[in-house]
């Protein structure tokens, strides 16, 4: 039976019909846009049903979040949130804690709480808190096992009694790097080697299940209909891929996950012909909702929040020099074996350093072995030149980009981290568009909220957390704010012939929301309210919101 959907507006990202009031919808896909009289000769035909439940609504296409991390989610989000920003979740708010004071009373009233046998807190970052120490934790408690997860992801610092527990010496972490055993800290490469330690912890089957299924109410909050899970193998492929088949690959799951390896961990120690042939077998073995393509995700310089980005002269205002996850040598081989084989390749770039370092790979490759609509895409992209954009535009590559930085960054980062210029252009995003680049925007959740309507309303009014405006000529209108988190969104991922914008043939994904974000005020965007998803053709709508007060994140 067709079901037409009627709104006040759709408005549908298709430039030659950008709005209607009715969507007529069989077995999953549009059979077409328009009004109820322009569809007469469907619903003259064929049985069909009104569905009026949001005729005073706005349908927009299905939001896509194409850079969110599941696995990365599920062991964050059952840790113990102590954060300078708020959070809210679906099961309850997170106030923020906004001084290093703060910080340690806050993780003492979560050590009395709690009994959980390693206690993880998630949310530290050195220019809200202060700098993190295992000495500074056990200042606090010396007797539990006590880990504290940056904000970034990309580091963490434990105390003694966790490095006790998890069987970590001295002498084994001696000839790693990035590791500083007296400060408790391990970051960026040297991560790996905690999150191993820790795996048993925090891929247990009940934890981590738990994080999937909390996931999965996030996603569906935000208003999706797809993600892109970028980097599977964060902490252990098969295991990621076995938790996500379960959780995700069943009839409740109102949205679709893109997944995209991580290429460090399926390129370990085995020849590429291999690695080809394992993609294939995932390929082959694609379900409803779970989908890897011939896409990999590889990794430039470190990470943003922990200021480990990568930088062109002048550089920090400290002084300090960023990390490298792959050195630039590894990086271009591993982008020349990919790209031979014709992947759409992904590249983790936060700094402008790493922007250069992955548009100059790609500059060598294309001249070597020339391909057209590759998908070559800088994601992230926190400080980029003007003149890279210009590169990035001439050899074709994309742009994904975390807008939220600015939102939480752009003050401190000014006035402590790079200076106010490049801090007030973080994520040039109407440079990119101006340029004519395809332009997303994106999460990387838990790095920002997985809220489509929070990051627009950054890209268009560019307001941080203390209330300035950041860099206004860099300002989005809403249409191409909305076009970042569907139709663009969407090419970003290769999925743009399916989804990402509402006309006959495509699969009926669809955003319900209060009001149309092109039409309200600007600084109203994030107000607006996700009413309800349609993931090909089902119908999922959102519970009655019944968060309120504060809570721990758990």
């Amino acid at each position: 039976m067709i079901e037409v959907y009627l709104a006040k507006q759709i408005v549908t990202m298709n430039a030659s019909l950008p709005l209607a009031t009715a969507i007529a919808v069989k077995d999953g896909d549009i059979l077409e846009v328009g009004d109820l009289e322009s569809l007469s000769p469907w619903l003259m035909r064929f049985d069909h049903r009104i569905v009026d439940t949001y005729q005073e609504a706005t349908i927009v296409p299905g939001f896509i979040d194409p850079h969110l991390h599941p696995s990365m989610a599920a062991v964050i989000l059952p840790m113990h949130f102590i954060t300078a920003m708020p959070w809210s979740l679906p099961w309850g708010q997170v106030l923020p804690s906004l001084t290093p004071e703060a910080f340690d009373q806050r993780l003492l009233e979560v050590c009395t709480a709690q009994d959980d046998d390693v206690l993880i807190i998630w949310g530290h970052h050195d220019l809200w808190h202060g700098p993190m120490t295992r000495a500074r934790i056990e200042a606090v408690e010396a007797r539990r096992p006590i880990v504290v997860w940056n904000r970034s992801f990309h580091e963490l610092h434990m105390n003694s009694a966790c490095m006790a527990r998890l069987g970590i010496t001295e002498s084994q972490v001696a000839d790693r790097q990035q590791i500083d055993f007296d400060a408790g800290r391990f970051y960026e490469n040297g991560l790996a080697y905690a999150i191993q330690k820790l795996n048993p912890i925090i891929l247990a089957d009940e934890r981590f299940e738990l994080g999937l299924e909390r996931l999965k109410q996030v996603v569906h909050a935000g208003g999706h209909t797809t993600i892109g899970d970028l980097a599977v193998g964060l902490f252990d492929f098969k295991r990621e891929l076995n938790a996500t088949r379960a959780i995700f690959e069943h009839p409740s799951t109102p949205f679709r996950i893109e997944q995209v390896p991580h290429g460090a961990v399926i390129t370990h120690q085995q020849p590429f012909d291999a690695v080809e042939a394992e993609i294939e077998k995932l390929i082959a073995q694609n379900s409803p909702r779970l989908h890897f393509r011939k896409r990999v995700k590889l990794f430039a310089d470190g990470a943003f929040f922990s200021q480990l980005a990568q930088l062109l002269p002048p550089g920090y205002l400290d002084g300090h020099q960023g990390e490298w996850l792959m050195s630039p040598e590894l990086l271009e081989r591993q982008i020349r074996q990919f790209w031979r084989a014709g992947f759409q390749i992904h590249v983790h770039v936060t700094g402008d350093m790493g922007v250069e370092v992955a548009l100059e790979c790609l500059a060598k490759v294309q001249a070597e072995h020339p391909r057209f609509e590759h998908g070559f895409t800088l994601e992230h992209v926190g400080y980029a030149t003007p003149e890279q954009l210009q590169r990035a535009k001439h050899l074709g590559a994309s742009v994904s980009a975390n807008i939220y930085y600015l939102h939480e960054l752009s003050a401190r980062y000014a006035e402590l981290s790079v200076g106010y210029e490049r801090a007030s252009t973080m994520g040039r995003l109407r440079s990119s568009f101006d340029l004519g680049i395809t332009t997303a925007l994106h999460s990387d959740f838990t790095m920002a909220p997985a809220e489509p309507l929070l990051n627009m309303w950054v890209a268009v009014n560019r307001v941080n957390a203390q209330g300035e405006v950041m860099g206004e000529h860099e300002r989005l209108t809403s249409e191409q704010a909305l076009a970042a988190v569907t139709i663009n969104a969407a090419k970003i991922l290769g999925i743009d012939t399916f989804t990402g914008s509402l006309r006959a043939g495509k699969r009926a994904d669809m955003t319900i929301l209060s009001d149309n974000p092109l039409l309200v005020s600007s600084h109203a965007i994030k107000d607006i309210r996700v009413l309800a998803t349609v993931f090909e053709g089902q119908l999922a709508p959102l519970e009655t919101d019944g968060r309120s007060g504060a809570c721990d994140a758990n």
